[in-house]
Protein backbone atom coordinates (compact mmCIF):
# COMPACT_ATOMS: atom_id res chain seq x y z
CA UNK A 1 0.00 0.00 0.00
CA UNK A 2 1.13 3.26 -0.59
CA UNK A 3 0.75 7.08 0.20
CA UNK A 4 -1.14 7.76 3.78
CA UNK A 5 -3.10 4.93 3.13
CA UNK A 6 -0.50 2.48 3.21
CA UNK A 7 0.52 4.04 7.09
CA UNK A 8 0.86 0.76 9.51
CA UNK A 9 -1.19 2.79 12.02
CA UNK A 10 -4.07 2.67 9.80
CA UNK A 11 -4.70 -0.58 9.17
CA UNK A 12 -5.41 -1.54 12.51
CA UNK A 13 -9.05 -1.60 12.60
CA UNK A 14 -9.78 -2.90 9.17
CA UNK A 15 -12.17 -5.06 8.82
CA UNK A 16 -11.16 -8.52 7.57
CA UNK A 17 -12.85 -7.99 4.50
CA UNK A 18 -11.19 -4.81 3.83
CA UNK A 19 -7.58 -6.27 4.77
CA UNK A 20 -8.42 -9.75 2.81
CA UNK A 21 -9.04 -7.45 -0.54
CA UNK A 22 -5.29 -5.92 -0.03
CA UNK A 23 -3.64 -9.13 0.83
CA UNK A 24 -5.62 -10.94 -2.42
CA UNK A 25 -4.22 -7.48 -4.46
CA UNK A 26 -0.32 -8.14 -2.93
CA UNK A 27 -0.48 -4.43 -2.03
CA UNK A 28 0.31 -5.13 1.46
CA UNK A 29 1.76 -8.56 2.33
CA UNK A 30 0.55 -10.79 5.67
CA UNK A 31 4.44 -10.59 6.94
CA UNK A 32 3.81 -6.87 7.07
CA UNK A 33 0.56 -6.91 8.76
CA UNK A 34 1.87 -9.65 11.28
CA UNK A 35 4.70 -7.67 12.03
CA UNK A 36 2.65 -4.38 12.51
CA UNK A 37 0.12 -6.25 14.91
CA UNK A 38 3.23 -7.92 17.33
CA UNK A 39 4.67 -4.51 17.54
CA UNK A 40 1.12 -3.18 18.69
CA UNK A 41 0.59 -6.36 20.92
CA UNK A 42 4.18 -5.03 22.48
CA UNK A 43 3.11 -1.26 23.04
CA UNK A 44 -0.50 -2.16 24.07
CA UNK A 45 -1.11 -5.12 25.87
CA UNK A 46 1.01 -4.44 29.07
CA UNK A 47 -2.03 -2.22 29.56
CA UNK A 48 -4.86 -4.09 28.18
CA UNK A 49 -3.55 -7.66 29.02
CA UNK A 50 -5.63 -9.30 26.20
CA UNK A 51 -3.07 -11.97 25.75
CA UNK A 52 -2.39 -15.17 27.46
CA UNK A 53 0.43 -15.72 24.81
CA UNK A 54 2.06 -14.65 21.82
CA UNK A 55 2.64 -17.03 19.20
CA UNK A 56 4.87 -14.78 17.11
CA UNK A 57 8.26 -16.53 15.71
CA UNK A 58 5.27 -19.06 14.24
CA UNK A 59 2.56 -16.59 13.17
CA UNK A 60 5.63 -14.69 11.17
CA UNK A 61 6.63 -18.32 9.32
CA UNK A 62 2.77 -18.89 8.47
CA UNK A 63 2.59 -15.01 7.16
CA UNK A 64 5.78 -16.10 4.56
CA UNK A 65 3.74 -19.42 3.72
CA UNK A 66 0.55 -17.44 3.02
CA UNK A 67 2.20 -14.87 1.19
CA UNK A 68 3.94 -17.52 -0.95
CA UNK A 69 0.27 -19.25 -1.85
CA UNK A 70 -0.70 -15.79 -2.69
CA UNK A 71 1.80 -14.98 -5.09
CA UNK A 72 1.30 -18.28 -6.78
CA UNK A 73 -2.41 -17.43 -7.03
CA UNK A 74 -3.49 -20.01 -4.18
CA UNK A 75 -6.00 -17.55 -2.37
CA UNK A 76 -7.58 -20.11 -0.03
CA UNK A 77 -10.32 -17.60 1.84
CA UNK A 78 -11.26 -13.96 3.09
CA UNK A 79 -8.84 -14.70 6.24
CA UNK A 80 -6.00 -15.71 4.00
CA UNK A 81 -2.48 -14.07 5.76
CA UNK A 82 -5.09 -12.79 8.31
CA UNK A 83 -4.04 -12.33 12.04
CA UNK A 84 -6.80 -14.23 14.07
CA UNK A 85 -6.19 -15.08 17.99
CA UNK A 86 -7.98 -17.79 20.05
CA UNK A 87 -9.51 -18.01 22.95
CA UNK A 88 -6.63 -19.86 25.33
CA UNK A 89 -8.96 -22.76 26.00
CA UNK A 90 -9.52 -23.83 22.80
CA UNK A 91 -6.34 -26.51 21.90
CA UNK A 92 -3.62 -25.12 19.60
CA UNK A 93 -0.60 -27.92 19.15
CA UNK A 94 2.34 -27.00 20.41
CA UNK A 95 1.28 -23.86 22.44
CA UNK A 96 0.14 -23.62 26.19
CA UNK A 97 -3.96 -23.83 26.90
CA UNK A 98 -4.52 -22.67 30.12
CA UNK A 99 -8.18 -22.19 30.55
CA UNK A 100 -7.36 -19.73 32.84
CA UNK A 101 -6.46 -22.09 35.21
CA UNK A 102 -3.24 -22.81 37.65
CA UNK A 103 -4.51 -26.47 37.01
CA UNK A 104 -3.59 -26.40 33.32
CA UNK A 105 -0.47 -23.68 33.17
CA UNK A 106 1.66 -26.13 31.54
CA UNK A 107 -0.72 -28.04 29.45
CA UNK A 108 0.49 -27.74 25.64
CA UNK A 109 -1.36 -29.93 23.53
CA UNK A 110 -0.36 -32.66 20.83
CA UNK A 111 -3.28 -31.49 18.44
CA UNK A 112 -5.26 -28.65 17.29
CA UNK A 113 -8.77 -28.30 18.31
CA UNK A 114 -10.94 -28.34 15.04
CA UNK A 115 -11.91 -25.09 14.83
CA UNK A 116 -7.70 -24.39 14.78
CA UNK A 117 -7.37 -26.23 12.11
CA UNK A 118 -9.76 -24.95 10.09
CA UNK A 119 -8.59 -21.48 10.36
CA UNK A 120 -5.30 -22.60 9.67
CA UNK A 121 -6.91 -24.76 6.25
CA UNK A 122 -8.43 -21.32 5.24
CA UNK A 123 -5.08 -19.68 5.63
CA UNK A 124 -5.53 -17.66 9.02
CA UNK A 125 -2.12 -16.97 10.90
CA UNK A 126 -2.90 -17.75 14.51
CA UNK A 127 -0.74 -14.80 16.23
CA UNK A 128 -1.84 -15.77 19.68
CA UNK A 129 -4.19 -17.27 22.68
CA UNK A 130 -6.65 -15.08 24.31
CA UNK A 131 -7.11 -14.17 28.39
CA UNK A 132 -10.28 -15.32 29.79
CA UNK A 133 -12.26 -15.43 33.96
CA UNK A 134 -11.10 -18.60 34.97
CA UNK A 135 -12.57 -21.86 33.82
CA UNK A 136 -14.38 -20.03 31.10
CA UNK A 137 -16.93 -18.46 34.16
CA UNK A 138 -17.32 -15.18 35.98
CA UNK A 139 -13.66 -14.50 38.12
CA UNK A 140 -10.23 -14.74 37.57
CA UNK A 141 -7.46 -16.94 38.85
CA UNK A 142 -4.97 -14.83 41.42
CA UNK A 143 -2.03 -16.14 38.71
CA UNK A 144 -3.41 -15.03 35.69
CA UNK A 145 -4.40 -11.56 34.23
CA UNK A 146 -7.48 -9.79 33.85
CA UNK A 147 -7.56 -7.68 30.70
CA UNK A 148 -8.57 -4.38 31.07
CA UNK A 149 -11.68 -2.91 28.86
CA UNK A 150 -9.96 -0.40 26.04
CA UNK A 151 -13.22 1.75 26.03
CA UNK A 152 -12.85 2.80 29.34
CA UNK A 153 -10.54 1.26 32.02
CA UNK A 154 -12.95 1.61 34.62
CA UNK A 155 -15.40 -0.34 32.67
CA UNK A 156 -15.41 -4.25 32.84
CA UNK A 157 -14.75 -6.13 29.93
CA UNK A 158 -17.21 -8.37 29.65
CA UNK A 159 -16.35 -12.44 30.55
CA UNK A 160 -15.10 -14.70 30.52
CA UNK A 161 -13.89 -14.46 26.56
CA UNK A 162 -12.88 -10.78 27.57
CA UNK A 163 -9.45 -11.22 26.12
CA UNK A 164 -11.33 -11.84 22.91
CA UNK A 165 -13.48 -8.59 22.93
CA UNK A 166 -10.46 -6.79 24.20
CA UNK A 167 -8.22 -7.87 21.38
CA UNK A 168 -10.41 -7.39 18.73
CA UNK A 169 -12.05 -3.72 19.55
CA UNK A 170 -8.16 -2.53 20.47
CA UNK A 171 -6.76 -3.82 16.46
CA UNK A 172 -4.92 -6.17 18.57
CA UNK A 173 -5.79 -8.87 15.69
CA UNK A 174 -9.09 -8.77 13.00
CA UNK A 175 -10.86 -11.44 14.39
CA UNK A 176 -10.62 -13.63 17.76
CA UNK A 177 -12.81 -17.14 18.88
CA UNK A 178 -14.59 -17.74 22.10
CA UNK A 179 -16.69 -19.72 23.66
CA UNK A 180 -20.52 -18.59 25.23
CA UNK A 181 -21.94 -21.16 27.86
CA UNK A 182 -24.27 -18.05 29.87
CA UNK A 183 -23.63 -14.81 27.37
CA UNK A 184 -19.56 -15.45 27.82
CA UNK A 185 -19.96 -13.96 23.89
CA UNK A 186 -22.13 -11.70 24.23
CA UNK A 187 -21.55 -9.80 27.52
CA UNK A 188 -17.72 -9.14 26.23
CA UNK A 189 -18.84 -8.32 22.74
CA UNK A 190 -21.15 -5.56 24.08
CA UNK A 191 -18.37 -4.11 26.51
CA UNK A 192 -16.02 -4.08 24.54
CA UNK A 193 -18.00 -2.28 21.53
CA UNK A 194 -17.77 -5.33 18.94
CA UNK A 195 -19.83 -7.85 17.27
CA UNK A 196 -20.47 -11.22 18.92
CA UNK A 197 -21.53 -14.04 17.42
CA UNK A 198 -22.81 -17.32 18.86
CA UNK A 199 -24.00 -19.89 16.11
CA UNK A 200 -26.78 -22.87 17.07
CA UNK A 201 -25.66 -24.87 19.84
CA UNK A 202 -23.50 -28.19 17.03
CA UNK A 203 -23.14 -25.91 14.60
CA UNK A 204 -19.45 -25.53 15.61
CA UNK A 205 -17.08 -28.27 16.87
CA UNK A 206 -16.21 -28.11 20.16
CA UNK A 207 -13.55 -31.00 19.67
CA UNK A 208 -10.34 -29.88 21.52
CA UNK A 209 -11.75 -27.10 23.35
CA UNK A 210 -12.13 -27.34 27.36
CA UNK A 211 -15.13 -27.94 28.45
CA UNK A 212 -17.41 -25.64 30.94
CA UNK A 213 -20.63 -27.04 30.72
CA UNK A 214 -20.96 -29.04 27.24
CA UNK A 215 -24.51 -29.44 26.78
CA UNK A 216 -24.54 -25.08 26.85
CA UNK A 217 -20.71 -24.75 25.50
CA UNK A 218 -20.98 -23.10 21.98
CA UNK A 219 -17.93 -21.82 19.99
CA UNK A 220 -18.24 -18.40 18.14
CA UNK A 221 -16.73 -15.40 16.75
CA UNK A 222 -15.55 -11.92 17.84
CA UNK A 223 -15.14 -8.97 15.00
CA UNK A 224 -15.48 -5.65 14.12
CA UNK A 225 -18.53 -6.05 11.21
CA UNK A 226 -21.14 -8.32 10.77
CA UNK A 227 -20.05 -9.79 7.17
CA UNK A 228 -16.41 -10.19 8.98
CA UNK A 229 -18.57 -12.37 11.77
CA UNK A 230 -20.28 -14.31 8.90
CA UNK A 231 -16.79 -15.12 7.02
CA UNK A 232 -15.48 -16.41 10.32
CA UNK A 233 -18.91 -18.96 11.28
CA UNK A 234 -18.77 -19.67 7.84
CA UNK A 235 -15.38 -20.93 8.23
CA UNK A 236 -15.39 -22.74 11.54
CA UNK A 237 -18.86 -24.13 11.02
CA UNK A 238 -20.08 -28.00 9.99
CA UNK A 239 -20.35 -31.82 10.56
CA UNK A 240 -17.39 -32.98 12.39
CA UNK A 241 -16.84 -36.69 12.60
CA UNK A 242 -14.73 -35.79 15.88
CA UNK A 243 -17.47 -34.03 17.54
CA UNK A 244 -21.04 -36.73 17.10
CA UNK A 245 -23.01 -33.75 18.62
CA UNK A 246 -21.89 -31.39 15.29
CA UNK A 247 -24.89 -30.70 12.35
CA UNK A 248 -24.10 -30.05 8.89
CA UNK A 249 -24.07 -26.02 7.56
CA UNK A 250 -26.28 -24.15 5.69
CA UNK A 251 -25.40 -24.71 2.00
CA UNK A 252 -26.11 -21.23 1.58
CA UNK A 253 -22.84 -18.83 2.53
CA UNK A 254 -23.86 -16.67 5.94
CA UNK A 255 -21.16 -14.06 3.84
CA UNK A 256 -23.48 -13.75 0.91
CA UNK A 257 -26.58 -12.40 3.18
CA UNK A 258 -25.38 -8.92 3.44
CA UNK A 259 -27.27 -8.64 -0.07
CA UNK A 260 -30.78 -10.25 0.67
CA UNK A 261 -33.97 -8.12 1.87
CA UNK A 262 -35.62 -8.38 5.07
CA UNK A 263 -39.26 -8.11 3.75
CA UNK A 264 -40.04 -11.68 4.29
CA UNK A 265 -38.92 -11.82 7.87
CA UNK A 266 -41.08 -11.48 10.91
CA UNK A 267 -39.18 -9.22 13.94
CA UNK A 268 -40.50 -9.81 17.37
CA UNK A 269 -40.38 -7.16 19.93
CA UNK A 270 -41.80 -7.64 23.31
CA UNK A 271 -41.84 -4.59 25.20
CA UNK A 272 -41.98 -5.42 29.08
CA UNK A 273 -38.83 -7.97 28.81
CA UNK A 274 -37.07 -5.75 26.59
CA UNK A 275 -37.00 -2.62 28.89
CA UNK A 276 -37.67 -3.60 32.35
CA UNK A 277 -34.85 -2.94 34.38
CA UNK A 278 -33.10 -2.25 31.93
CA UNK A 279 -30.30 0.83 30.87
CA UNK A 280 -32.45 3.90 29.02
CA UNK A 281 -30.23 4.03 25.93
CA UNK A 282 -30.06 0.23 25.73
CA UNK A 283 -33.92 0.17 25.81
CA UNK A 284 -33.79 2.86 23.59
CA UNK A 285 -31.61 1.75 20.72
CA UNK A 286 -33.69 -1.50 20.71
CA UNK A 287 -37.01 0.42 20.22
CA UNK A 288 -34.64 2.25 17.28
CA UNK A 289 -33.66 -0.97 16.03
CA UNK A 290 -36.96 -2.19 15.78
CA UNK A 291 -38.26 1.14 13.82
CA UNK A 292 -35.52 1.33 11.15
CA UNK A 293 -36.36 -2.48 10.47
CA UNK A 294 -40.02 -1.54 10.18
CA UNK A 295 -38.85 1.32 7.72
CA UNK A 296 -37.32 -1.34 5.77
CA UNK A 297 -40.01 -3.17 5.15
CA UNK A 298 -39.79 -5.89 7.77
CA UNK A 299 -42.95 -6.97 9.74
CA UNK A 300 -42.88 -6.45 13.72
CA UNK A 301 -44.46 -8.45 15.91
CA UNK A 302 -45.25 -7.38 19.24
CA UNK A 303 -45.49 -10.29 21.71
CA UNK A 304 -45.22 -11.10 24.92
CA UNK A 305 -42.16 -13.32 26.93
CA UNK A 306 -43.05 -14.34 30.00
CA UNK A 307 -40.56 -13.79 32.87
CA UNK A 308 -37.73 -16.11 32.46
CA UNK A 309 -35.46 -15.56 35.68
CA UNK A 310 -36.34 -18.94 37.42
CA UNK A 311 -34.87 -20.63 34.13
CA UNK A 312 -32.06 -18.94 34.92
CA UNK A 313 -31.51 -19.80 38.26
CA UNK A 314 -32.08 -23.48 36.86
CA UNK A 315 -29.14 -22.94 34.56
CA UNK A 316 -26.64 -22.18 37.43
CA UNK A 317 -27.97 -25.79 38.93
CA UNK A 318 -26.88 -27.67 35.17
CA UNK A 319 -23.31 -25.59 34.63
CA UNK A 320 -22.21 -26.25 37.75
CA UNK A 321 -22.76 -29.79 37.72
CA UNK A 322 -21.35 -30.22 34.58
CA UNK A 323 -18.36 -28.22 35.46
CA UNK A 324 -17.55 -30.32 38.59
CA UNK A 325 -17.60 -33.64 35.69
CA UNK A 326 -15.19 -31.88 33.22
CA UNK A 327 -12.52 -30.89 36.45
CA UNK A 328 -12.61 -34.71 37.61
CA UNK A 329 -9.21 -34.70 37.09
CA UNK A 330 -8.32 -32.07 39.06
CA UNK A 331 -11.17 -31.05 41.41
CA UNK A 332 -11.01 -31.78 44.41
CA UNK A 333 -7.51 -33.24 44.02
CA UNK A 334 -6.06 -29.86 43.42
CA UNK A 335 -8.65 -27.84 44.55
CA UNK A 336 -6.24 -25.34 46.39
CA UNK A 337 -4.70 -24.15 42.72
CA UNK A 338 -8.31 -22.91 41.96
CA UNK A 339 -9.03 -18.84 42.70
CA UNK A 340 -11.55 -18.67 45.48
CA UNK A 341 -14.70 -18.00 42.98
CA UNK A 342 -14.32 -20.91 40.36
CA UNK A 343 -13.46 -23.36 43.32
CA UNK A 344 -16.99 -22.64 44.85
CA UNK A 345 -18.34 -22.78 41.17
CA UNK A 346 -16.73 -26.54 41.13
CA UNK A 347 -17.67 -27.30 45.05
CA UNK A 348 -21.75 -25.88 44.57
CA UNK A 349 -21.45 -28.55 41.21
CA UNK A 350 -20.11 -31.50 43.18
CA UNK A 351 -22.71 -31.33 45.90
CA UNK A 352 -25.68 -31.67 43.28
CA UNK A 353 -27.52 -34.59 43.29
CA UNK A 354 -29.22 -36.72 40.19
CA UNK A 355 -32.40 -35.03 41.49
CA UNK A 356 -30.94 -32.02 41.56
CA UNK A 357 -29.46 -31.80 38.07
CA UNK A 358 -32.95 -33.48 36.36
CA UNK A 359 -35.04 -30.86 38.45
CA UNK A 360 -33.21 -28.28 36.54
CA UNK A 361 -33.28 -30.25 33.20
CA UNK A 362 -36.65 -30.47 33.56
CA UNK A 363 -36.90 -26.59 33.82
CA UNK A 364 -34.78 -26.08 31.04
CA UNK A 365 -37.72 -28.10 28.87
CA UNK A 366 -39.73 -26.06 30.50
CA UNK A 367 -38.13 -22.75 29.15
CA UNK A 368 -37.17 -24.09 25.88
CA UNK A 369 -40.94 -24.84 25.17
CA UNK A 370 -41.88 -21.07 26.40
CA UNK A 371 -39.78 -19.82 23.86
CA UNK A 372 -40.18 -22.12 21.24
CA UNK A 373 -44.10 -21.19 21.85
CA UNK A 374 -42.92 -17.31 21.55
CA UNK A 375 -40.70 -17.95 18.62
CA UNK A 376 -43.69 -19.21 16.75
CA UNK A 377 -44.87 -16.17 15.92
CA UNK A 378 -42.02 -14.07 14.68
CA UNK A 379 -37.95 -15.18 12.83
CA UNK A 380 -35.58 -13.21 14.73
CA UNK A 381 -35.71 -11.53 18.16
CA UNK A 382 -34.73 -8.18 19.12
CA UNK A 383 -33.66 -7.41 22.61
CA UNK A 384 -31.18 -5.87 24.84
CA UNK A 385 -27.83 -8.62 25.32
CA UNK A 386 -26.84 -6.99 28.88
CA UNK A 387 -29.85 -5.14 31.26
CA UNK A 388 -26.83 -2.06 31.53
CA UNK A 389 -22.85 -1.64 31.34
CA UNK A 390 -20.64 -2.68 34.19
CA UNK A 391 -18.27 -1.16 36.33
CA UNK A 392 -14.84 -3.11 36.85
CA UNK A 393 -14.68 -5.47 39.95
CA UNK A 394 -11.52 -4.95 41.68
CA UNK A 395 -9.01 -6.93 41.95
CA UNK A 396 -10.50 -8.77 45.04
CA UNK A 397 -13.59 -8.93 43.73
CA UNK A 398 -12.36 -10.28 40.75
CA UNK A 399 -10.84 -13.60 42.80
CA UNK A 400 -13.25 -13.49 45.73
CA UNK A 401 -16.61 -12.82 44.82
CA UNK A 402 -19.68 -15.83 45.99
CA UNK A 403 -21.02 -17.07 42.93
CA UNK A 404 -24.18 -15.61 44.27
CA UNK A 405 -22.86 -12.97 42.25
CA UNK A 406 -24.80 -14.76 38.84
CA UNK A 407 -27.99 -13.10 39.09
CA UNK A 408 -30.81 -13.69 36.89
CA UNK A 409 -31.88 -9.97 36.04
CA UNK A 410 -28.26 -10.06 34.60
CA UNK A 411 -28.54 -13.14 32.22
CA UNK A 412 -31.91 -13.07 31.26
CA UNK A 413 -31.04 -11.84 27.97
CA UNK A 414 -28.22 -14.52 27.49
CA UNK A 415 -29.01 -17.79 29.54
CA UNK A 416 -32.11 -18.75 27.94
CA UNK A 417 -30.50 -18.98 24.33
CA UNK A 418 -27.74 -21.43 25.78
CA UNK A 419 -30.59 -23.66 27.31
CA UNK A 420 -32.23 -24.01 23.70
CA UNK A 421 -29.26 -24.02 21.62
CA UNK A 422 -30.08 -21.07 19.37
CA UNK A 423 -28.35 -18.46 17.30
CA UNK A 424 -27.56 -14.57 18.28
CA UNK A 425 -25.30 -11.70 17.67
CA UNK A 426 -24.61 -8.94 19.36
CA UNK A 427 -23.80 -5.96 18.01
CA UNK A 428 -22.37 -2.46 18.89
CA UNK A 429 -24.69 0.57 19.01
CA UNK A 430 -22.95 3.14 20.52
CA UNK A 431 -22.78 4.45 23.72
CA UNK A 432 -25.41 5.59 26.98
CA UNK A 433 -25.54 8.94 28.68
CA UNK A 434 -22.55 7.84 30.79
CA UNK A 435 -20.55 7.31 27.21
CA UNK A 436 -20.92 3.45 28.16
CA UNK A 437 -20.87 1.09 25.43
CA UNK A 438 -24.47 -0.73 24.63
CA UNK A 439 -25.55 -3.08 22.28
CA UNK A 440 -28.75 -4.68 20.70
CA UNK A 441 -28.73 -8.39 20.11
CA UNK A 442 -30.43 -10.26 17.51
CA UNK A 443 -31.80 -13.68 18.44
CA UNK A 444 -33.05 -16.83 16.01
CA UNK A 445 -34.61 -20.22 15.70
CA UNK A 446 -31.83 -23.24 16.16
CA UNK A 447 -30.06 -23.90 12.57
CA UNK A 448 -31.41 -20.32 11.51
CA UNK A 449 -28.19 -18.22 11.53
CA UNK A 450 -28.99 -17.05 8.19
CA UNK A 451 -32.00 -14.97 9.71
CA UNK A 452 -29.80 -13.18 12.39
CA UNK A 453 -27.21 -12.58 9.87
CA UNK A 454 -29.95 -10.74 7.25
CA UNK A 455 -31.54 -8.91 10.10
CA UNK A 456 -27.47 -7.83 11.50
CA UNK A 457 -26.64 -6.74 8.23
CA UNK A 458 -29.74 -4.41 7.60
CA UNK A 459 -29.32 -3.22 10.86
CA UNK A 460 -25.14 -2.38 10.42
CA UNK A 461 -26.73 -0.46 7.12
CA UNK A 462 -29.16 1.99 9.09
CA UNK A 463 -26.71 3.37 10.92
CA UNK A 464 -28.26 2.24 14.41
CA UNK A 465 -25.24 -0.40 14.62
CA UNK A 466 -21.80 0.95 14.55
CA UNK A 467 -18.31 0.11 16.20
CA UNK A 468 -16.02 3.00 17.60
CA UNK A 469 -12.67 2.25 17.57
CA UNK A 470 -11.09 2.77 20.98
CA UNK A 471 -8.94 6.02 21.85
CA UNK A 472 -5.43 4.31 22.90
Amino acid sequence: MTGEEGKTEDLHYLSITALSEHLAARDISSVEIVQMQLKRISRLDSELQAYASLNADAALLEAERADREISCGNYLSPIHGVPIAVKDLIFTQGIPTMGGTAVLKHFIPKFDATVVAKLRAAGAVIIGKLNLAEGAMAAYNPNFSAPYNPLKRTLSPGGSSSGSGVATAAGLCFGSLGTDTGGSIRFPASMCGVVGMKPTWGRVSRHGVLDLAPSMDHVGSFTRTVGDAAIMIDIIAGYDPKDCTTVPSNPEKLSTLAQNDITELRIGYAEQYATEGVDTATAQVVISAVDALREMGAKIVNIEIPNLDKYVIAWRELCTAEAFVAHARFFPSRAAEYGPWFRSWLAHGASRSATDYISAHKLRLECNAVIATAFSKFDVLLCPAMIAPEQRKSEAQNYTESMGEISAPRQRFTIPYNLNGAPSITLPAGVNFDGDPISVQCVGKPTREDHVFKVAAALEQTGVIYTTPPVL
